[in-house]
């Protein structure tokens, strides 16, 4: 099975059992900008989870937003994206959505991600979650890298726990796919992406497209910044509990996260920008 562009050559048309799962706090201006960057051939639905932000996050509405259904889910007060993302992906399954694609207010889609990942996803019934490759950029909009991570499921395998395989901003889930597997949940903080695409990865494929699908805003207030050293923790013990003793790469990222435990969170930006862009 090859993740490359032919997949996509002709997309289908229709986006109705697909709906863009947003969870939001406090961020209605970048909401606004991520909503109206969706360029598809199709109506897109979306379901913003309001996480008790204060004033309540409104639908946007105007020309920019004409294509798009939304849909806004309260919670009764902030419980974290993690709580967000179960209830979000929990909402779509009791409404029988097939495919809950998944952004993060402040990050732009590139035109017709959607109508890409569900092409890929109805012609490989065994991928479970489908991410795409991403243009990193500053809060002004800057160019600072991109994120080319493996395509095929088997390369992803062997280097899961080495590095960071999914650009969660890009992922499309399969919904049942996504409840088999346990949905998000709370007990690794801040890498409930990655507990759920380990998750999943147990019994199914995850891949990625070979195309860039978001321009992914780095934002220095942003969880990987504000709580790395929570992201990291949960990741270590992601690694420690996914390790196979005989893959070298899992022991490489395990001694990449000590080192990201022991190094200044600007350092590590400043080599990451260095090396990608080499």
């Amino acid at each position: 099975m090859t993740a490359d562009s032919s997949t996509t050559s002709m997309p289908s048309l229709t986006l109705d059992d697909v709906t863009v799962l947003i969870p939001v706090f406090n961020a209605q201006h970048d909401l606004d900008r991520t909503l109206a960057s969706f360029c598809e051939r199709a109506p897109v639905r979306v379901l913003i989870v309001d996480d008790g932000s204060l004033p309540p996050i409104v639908a946007p509405s105007g020309a920019n937003f004409t294509n798009l259904t939304i849909d806004v889910l309260r919670m009764p007060r902030n419980g974290g994206i993690e709580l967000a993302l179960q209830t979000g992906v929990a909402a779509l399954a009791e409404r029988g959505v097939k495919y809950a694609a998944r952004i993060d207010a402040g990050d732009l889609a590139t035109p017709y991600r959607l109508e890409k990942q569900r092409a890929y996803m109805e012609t490989h019934p065994q991928t479970a979650a489908l991410g795409m490759w991403t243009h990193v950029v500053s809060t002004e909009g800057a160019p600072l890298f991109d994120l080319r991570p493996p395509v095929e499921p088997a390369a992803i395998r062997r280097v899961m726990l080495l590095r960071s395989c999914f650009s969660h901003p890009t992922i499309m889930l399969r919904v049942t796919a996504a409840i088999e597997a346990g949905n998000y949940r709370a007990e690794y903080r801040a890498a409930e992406d990655l507990d759920l695409i380990l998750r999943l990865m147990q019994d199914h494929d995850c891949a990625n497209l070979p195309e860039f699908g978001v321009y992914y805003e780095l934002n220095e207030r942003g969880i990987s910044a504000t709580k790395r050293r929570t992201q990291t923790l949960s990741t270590l013990r992601l690694q420690l509990k996914y390790m196979r003793l005989t893959n070298l790469p899992d022991w490489l990222g395990i001694a990449k996260n000590i080192a990201h435990l022991i190094l200044p969170y600007g350092a590590l930006r400043t080599l990451k920008t260095r090396l990608f862009r080499a």
